[in-house]
């Protein structure tokens, strides 16, 4: 059974949820207040710079329930890092460090997802055709921030 710990957040996991909690804050004024303007129909799927598919612009609101549900799952989830999935090597006196990178990895996995469906939306709702450069970034941010969680575990001693 592993030990149930009291994690405090860190600078920057605090810094971090409050950049995530003011992108939902954005996502949800922006979204209630352009989607009003728009036309019934908007495009929501493009090939390149042609549009494939076209949809009713109430379908947007799946993004912001899905970035709501995400944020909410994922800051349950962080409060309990007893129950995550560790090494077979974890033990008393690593868990603590254990705990703090996998918190570490679902809080800025979290934060990070947050401004990216900030970037989807946006881009969906003012019909560009493109995403913006920085929605790549932050995908590869997304995706890479476990692999640095990742290494940081390796370098737990036992």
């Amino acid at each position: 059974m592993r030990p149930k710990i009291q994690l405090a957040k860190t600078r920057s996991e605090k810094i971090a949820n409050v950049i995530g909690y003011a992108a939902l804050l954005f996502l949800l004024f922006f979204f209630f207040s352009k989607i009003m303007t728009l036309p019934a129909e908007i495009p929501l799927h493009y090939n390149g710079d042609t549009v494939d598919r076209y949809g009713s612009k109430w379908t947007t609101i799946i993004i912001v329930i899905i970035a709501i549900a995400l944020h909410i799952g994922m800051t349950v989830l962080e409060r309990k890092p007893h129950i995550h999935n560790y090494p077979a090597r974890i033990n008393e006196k690593n868990a603590a460090q254990f705990y703090r990178v996998s918190v570490q990895i679902l809080n800025y996995t979290k934060n990070t997802t947050a401004v990216l469906m900030v970037f989807v939306t946006y881009d969906l709702l003012q019909l560009h055709a493109q995403v913006s450069p920085f929605f790549w970034v932050l995908l590869i941010m997304i995706l890479l921030i476990p692999v640095w969680g990742f290494i940081k575990m390796q370098r737990i001693p036992d």
